[in-house]
């Protein structure tokens, strides 16, 4: 009996030792999201997607031999290029391998610069749309799985020009992404026949923006085009044109898509439409009911997005078997694209396997991922109308 008894400490011990061993690893991603500031509202879904990937890796027990991977957040403020900078700092002291976002286009060329590149660190953001940031020199270090606003600015150039708008207005909120984002916007459509009455930037929290609203009323057009931020001075304009009745119906890109918007405007904001970044398909169908049983909204902006990134990360490290950013950063566009077999939400663990046994995967993901240029999103776009208080998908492009 005794020896039996020491049979069984013995093998018991070696099982937790060997589980202890496999789980000795710890893969650590950071995450920098605007949790203040004029995203705030998009940012909690958007980190829940990106930690379920994380849960679900740890939980296979198959990334480079059963490795755990935790998450540490930080706040970037969205447009505090200061905070953000400090945060990103903090994570690398902190023994990141990876760094989710920035998510806005400004702190995160600014994290890149001042935190990427100087340590090394590869980041991918599920929501800096900015073209600037295409051609931002970054040693090879920064991917995105959403796509550029100069292709936004082409569907949003479209969806108008099939409505039958001959004219809009167009503000912006004055800083790297309103800019780019206004930019591509009335380059698209001018160059289909479009005119742009105005081009005004305006800042984000004012309490009046009668001034802007003037300026914009005066221009004309049949449509206010307001490429800002949805928890900040966008619905500031859009109250002021409707307070005014200066403009009746409004252009929403991505960055004024949110649950939140209607709330802040009520029904006036009925008829008004627009786009953001979003797929359709097996992907997003499963991820968002993979989200609800996480008990969050899988179909917030930039939360498929979100989970994408952590996934790749995950599966370019399983590739390397490395988790050092200078080892695994080059397998990141093999891991998102063709040849492969297909992943898809849900199937991480087999991504996993299919790597190990030296099987090249597809990752197809939330978002349709496919990598392009230099490790950007070649994009589909989600097209969106407000009606009754409630922002629904219409489509496509």
């Amino acid at each position: 009996m005794k020896k039996m008894l020491m049979a069984t400490t013995a093998a018991a011990l070696l099982a937790t030792n060997a589980y202890a061993d496999a789980h000795s690893k710890e893969v650590k991603l950071g995450i920098v999201f605007g949790f203040t500031g004029p995203i705030e509202s998009l940012t909690g879904p958007m980190a829940s997607g990106a930690e379920m990937a994380m849960k679900e890796v740890t939980d296979s027990g198959k990334l480079m031999g059963g490795a755990k991977v935790t998450s540490i957040r930080a706040d970037s403020g969205c447009i505090d290029n200061a905070l953000a900078v400090a945060g990103a700092e903090r994570l690398i002291a902190e023994g990141i391998n990876g760094l989710i976002g920035a998510d806005c286009s400004g702190v995160t060329g600014a994290v890149l610069q001042n935190v990427a590149i100087p340590n090394g660190m590869a980041m991918i953001s599920p929501s800096a749309t900015s073209p600037g940031l295409s051609t931002m020199e970054d040693n090879g270090l920064f991917f995105r799985t959403s796509p550029s606003d100069a292709r936004e600015g082409e569907v949003m150039a479209e969806i108008l020009q099939e409505r039958g708008v001959k004219s809009i207005a167009l503000t912006y909120t004055n800083n790297d992404y309103g800019k780019g984002l206004a930019d591509a916007i009335e380059t698209s459509f001018k160059a289909i026949g479009g005119e742009v009455t105005i081009v005004a930037a305006h800042e984000d929290g004012k309490a009046d923006y009668s001034a802007e609203v003037g300026a914009l009323a005066s221009a004309g057009g049949d449509i206010l085009v307001v490429a800002g931020y949805l928890d900040q001075g966008g619905p500031g304009i859009i109250n002021a044109a409707l307070d005014t009745g200066a403009f009746d119906t409004f252009g929403l890109p991505g960055g004024m898509i949110g649950d939140t918007l209607p709330g802040r405007i009520g029904d006036d904001l009925n008829g008004s439409y627009g786009q953001i970044a979003g797929s359709e398909g097996q992907g997003i169908e499963v991820f968002t009911k993979m989200a609800e049983d996480g008990g969050f909204n899988g179909t917030s902006p930039y939360t498929p997005e979100s989970y994408d990134a952590a996934a790749l990360f995950l599966l370019a490290m399983q590739a390397a078997d490395s988790m050092d950013p200078a080892v695994y950063g080059p397998k990141i566009l093999e891991v998102a694209n063709a040849p492969g077999e297909k992943i898809y939400p849900g199937e991480l663990a087999k991504a996993l396997e299919l790597i190990a046994a030296g099987t090249d995967v597809d990752y197809v993901g939330a978002s349709a991922v496919e990598l392009i240029g230099a490790g950007e999103s070649a994009g589909t776009y989600r097209m969106i109308e407000v009606k009754d208080g409630v922002i629904e998908t219409i489509g496509f492009k």
